[in-house]
């Protein structure tokens, strides 16, 4: 066994504090919450993902292929109103049929159809072929909450809408489920939240490292649930008695919502998702943490919109 020497010790002291000054670094500047609703927003959440970045793309090319066929029919239309109506026409032709008009309006819409295919099947795929995975967690439905576990750390927890009884103790006096009122919003502000991150908080939040590739195994432990998060865009029902699989791989760090995208009982609206994807020093620190703990603990980053 090699013996400690002092060149030894000072590498190590170096390496810890490199490690402690990026945390700390991360802590001073804060994760960006990202894509959170915004008065007369339209579009998709910014692209955190490449399945993100693909799907977006995707729907550029529909959409201008989807301009072009209108704009070809209203042609069509312009053209039969101006040049067919009945005062440019006194005696309208008579026909049967046109055979090569016929194959020309046949094989067009196959056309569309193949150049849609050919565009939408390479993402479709994508999304559907799971990478090894390098973080695993499982997720499950409940009415109305999410429970979390990393199975290859022994943690678990249940994440909850701030604003739900469960979230609520002593210090939140005054405060009414449900209800945005005074006291509601310094419980937001406890965790780091702002008034407009209403319905959309949670208590505990999933934890990511950013550019590792995250696999989710979904089931439900009541109805049918589903799990979203559109910055990732990332969408899997979670049905009881099946566990499905989605994956992503955040390419950025920050603060990501999503909310269960299935009607699953009467508090529906009420089950958000919260993601915080950090470094992987911080993503370390916090399992570490929360496994020593027995339960969620709070990453050690601050969230910039409530600085």
């Amino acid at each position: 066994m090699r013996k400690p020497n002092l060149l030894t010790g000072l590498t190590a002291f170096a390496a810890g504090l490199t490690a402690s000054t990026a945390v700390l670094a991360q802590e001073a500047a804060g994760l960006e919450i990202v894509g959170s609703p915004s008065d007369r927003g339209t579009g998709f959440q910014p692209a955190a993902s490449s399945l993100a970045v693909d799907q977006q793309w995707l729907d550029g090319v529909l959409l201008y292929l989807c301009i072009g066929v209108v704009a070809l029919v209203l042609a069509l239309l312009a053209v039969v109103i101006l040049r067919y109506n009945a005062r440019a026409n006194p005696k309208p032709a008579s026909f049967t049929h046109n055979t090569p008009l016929e194959i020309t309006w046949t094989l067009i819409p196959v056309v569309i159809l193949v150049v849609l295919a050919v565009f939408s099947l390479p993402v479709l795929f994508k999304q559907q072929e799971i990478p090894e995975a390098e973080v695993t967690i499982k997720v499950t439905g409940n009415q109305w909450f999410w429970s979390y576990e990393y199975p290859d750390a022994g943690l678990s927890f249940d994440s909850y809408m701030i604003g739900h009884p469960a979230t609520l103790g002593e210090e939140d006096a005054g405060a009414v489920p449900y209800v945005l009122d005074a006291a509601m919003e310094k419980r937001l502000e406890r965790s780091g939240f702002s008034r407009d991150e209403w319905l959309l908080a949670t208590d505990t939040s999933v934890v990511v490292p950013v550019g590792k590739r995250v696999v989710m195994l979904v089931t439900g432990a009541d109805v049918i649930h589903s799990w979203t998060i559109p910055a990732f865009a990332v969408k899997q029902d979670a049905v009881p008695g099946r566990t499905a699989r989605l994956w992503f791989q955040a390419d950025r760090e920050g603060v990501f919502f999503g909310q269960c995208s299935e009607l699953c009982g009467k508090d529906h609206a009420y089950m958000p998702i919260t993601v915080k994807v950090v470094s992987q020093e911080v993503y370390d620190q916090w399992l570490a943490a929360s496994v020593a703990a027995g339960g969620y603990t709070e990453p050690a980053v601050r969230i910039a919109a409530a600085e």
